[in-house]
Order: C-alpha cells, then structure tokens, then sequence
C-alpha cells in the first residue's frame, strides 16, 4: 500500500465544478489583483476569526514581511521568538533589518515556551514584539504572551500560518493578539492554488497601513506615503479560496477523527504523541491537526521503515534556525536551546489529511506499531 502525507486531489475533485466556475468568473471579469474576489474573501475570513479586518496578501511570508513593516519594526529593533518553526518566522524579523531573538519552546506542544520567554525578555533590551508560532494547528499560550505584551508595552504578533481556525480560550488563531497572520500554501488547512497569505487585526488605522504597504504604500494610486512592496493577492486565488472556507470546520473535524484513531491505535506503542492543552475548555477546534506529529528517539530508523512500507512522512523541523547557516551571527551555539533541538532530532510527521482514507490511516498505524515490535 502507498500512502502519501497529503493527496490534494482528494479534496479537490468533489469541489471541481465549484473551482472552476469561481476561476471563470475571475477570469471574465479581468478583475485579476484584488478586485471583488478579495474583497469577499477578506470579510469571509475576519468574520470566520472574530475580528474587524482581514488583508488578503500574496503569501504567508509576505504578510509577516509586511505587518512588519507596517508597524515600523527595523534596525535596533529586536523581535523575540521560538527557533523551532519553519524559516519565514525568523527570516523576515530579519528582512527588516530587525534582531531575531530565540526562546526556548515548551516540549510539550513545540510553541514559545512563556517561562522561557519571560526570562530572555528581562535581559534583552529593545524587544520591539513578541511572535509566538501556533505550531501545527495548536494554539501557543496566548494568555501568558498577551499578559508580557501589556506588561512590556509591545505587541504580540501571532503566526498562525499553519493554524486557521485553532481556537484558544481567549479567541481564534491569528485574532487574539495586535494581529496575527496566515499562510495558505497549498499543503496548509486551508489552501490555494498556489501562494497567498493573509494579515488579520482589529485596529483601523493598522489595517489601512497593511493595504497601503501590500501595493508600494499608496493610499492614493501613485501617491507613496511609505515604502512598502508588491505584496497584493491574486483574484484567482481569493475565489479558489473562498470556495473552501466554508468546508474548513468539516475538514477539521476530519483531521481530528483521524488525530483520534491514531492515538487509539498507538496506545501501548512508546511514542510521544501530540497533546491537546486547550482540550478541557470545552472548545471545538482546540487542536486543527495541520500536522500529526509524534516524536521517538528512534525517529531517523522508524522514518526508514515506514518508507520501505510505502508510507510518507516528513521531518517538521530537521534543524532548528538558531543553527542554520544564515543565522550563525547571531551568535547562538548548539545547546542554547535543547527543547528545540531535540524536538528537531525526534519529532516526525504522519499522514493525517482529511480525505485520508480508514485503511490507509490503519495501514500506517499498523506499520509504526510494527517497528516497535
């Protein structure tokens, strides 16, 4: 049997004929950068959060980029976050011209650690925000980042590319702090037909900032009020897009149903499986299962056997970004962080995509008990 981390396929065929019609739509209208696609989309999505705005960019990368950019985070600054998270959340803190300043994570959920946190906070000065990671669709500890931002006067800016529609006691992912952000690349929850992103906050006046820095800073066409970049999203993509938000609950509630069948499945088998901290708040989505990722010192050699057995799996993060070339001035050395770094060494990812048929998810429950005979 051959089972893939995600078919795409499968959720795309029984929504074809709407795709299509949205797409021709588009592409009769010639309305194809922004336009009414977008503007749709965008009310779909901050009423879906709880929050006042929503604005539509070209990739999860570039609406960090342009948050960023809009609150007027650069040189001198410093922005704190977790080293265990894919590049971007580090990378555009240091696009900016800004510091990147690592905690430590909690080895429970893999998200910022707020003891962790706290204790770099005392002694780095600067920190202009704090950008806690909702690491594979659960939420981080947002009460206690919510409560240093007041405490230090900074906002916390939520990545949350990987987890619209996770809920935390306090709100939705991406819509609790000063503004959170969204990737919809086509391997997320929530994906398009190619790049695309999305900004979420409740202040007016930050939300005009974004539209402007998300087409060169003009508010008025050819008028720059600041320098901000191309960072606008296709119609195409806000119509396929808009075409999916309305089955998101439904595919979550899936990924959960399989999340549930795999830890019946692996009880008794000694691997670390993912936890649900918001579980007993008696929220829905506490966990949205963008990845279903379970962690064994022997990751490298179950890894191999599963692949001889036909069954994909991917290594979500095989290095943390405080040891990544690009980052060596940083001046952080291997160590400094081993929460992170041994989630790196242990963690791995199973298929657990919606359509993901009960025998092929039986299959792959079969094989990881196998390996551990």
């Amino acid at each position: 049997m051959q089972v893939p981390l995600l078919d795409l396929r499968a959720q795309y065929a029984p929504l074809k004929r709407e795709f299509l019609a949205a797409i021709e739509e588009v592409c009769d209208s010639q309305a194809c950068v922004l336009g009414p696609k977008t503007d749709a989309f965008e009310k779909s999505v901050a009423a879906y959060c709880g929050t006042d705005h929503a604005i539509g960019c070209s990739s999860g990368t570039d609406a960090q980029l342009m948050l960023l950019m809009a609150l007027g985070i650069g040189p001198g600054d410093a922005v704190l976050t977790t080293p265990y998270t894919f590049f971007a959340t580090a990378g555009c803190i240091a696009r900016v011209g800004a510091r990147v300043v690592f905690a430590d994570i909690d080895p429970a959920t893999f998200n910022l650690c707020p003891r962790a946190t706290a204790e770099v906070l005392k002694r780095t000065p600067n920190v202009k925000a704090i950008a806690p990671v909702h690491l594979f669709g659960c939420c981080a500890d947002m009460a206690a980042f919510v409560a240093m931002g007041k405490e230090y006067g900074i906002p916390v800016l939520e990545d949350a590319a990987q987890a619209l529609g996770a809920q935390h006691p306090l709100g939705s992912a991406g819509a609790i702090g000063e503004a959170g952000w969204f990737s919809f690349y086509p391997t997320k929850n929530l994906g398009a037909f190619g790049d695309a992103g999305m900004v979420v906050c409740r202040d007016t006046a930050l939300a005009a900032r974004l539209r402007a820095f998300r087409n060169h800073g003009m508010e008025v066409r050819y008028f720059h009020k600041w320098i901000g970049g191309n960072f606008r999203i296709d119609a195409i993509q806000s119509a396929v897009l808009g075409v999916k938000l309305p089955h998101l609950d439904e595919w979550s509630a899936a990924r959960r149903s399989r999340a549930a069948f795999y830890r019946r499945k692996f009880a008794g088998v000694p691997i670390t499986l993912p936890v649900e901290p918001w579980e007993s708040s008696g929220i829905v989505n506490h966990h949205i299962y963008n990845q279903f990722i379970i962690r064994t010192p022997r990751r490298d050699a179950l890894r191999e056997h599963l692949t001889k057995a036909g069954i994909a799996t991917e290594i979500y993060y095989p290095l943390c970004l405080h040891q990544q070339e690009c980052f060596r001035d940083l001046g952080y050395r291997e160590g400094d962080f081993p929460e992170a770094e041994r989630a790196a060494r242990e963690t791995l990812a199973l298929p657990v995509y919606p359509e993901l048929p009960d025998e092929q998810a039986d299959y792959v429950a079969e094989k990881v008990a196998e390996f551990f005979g």
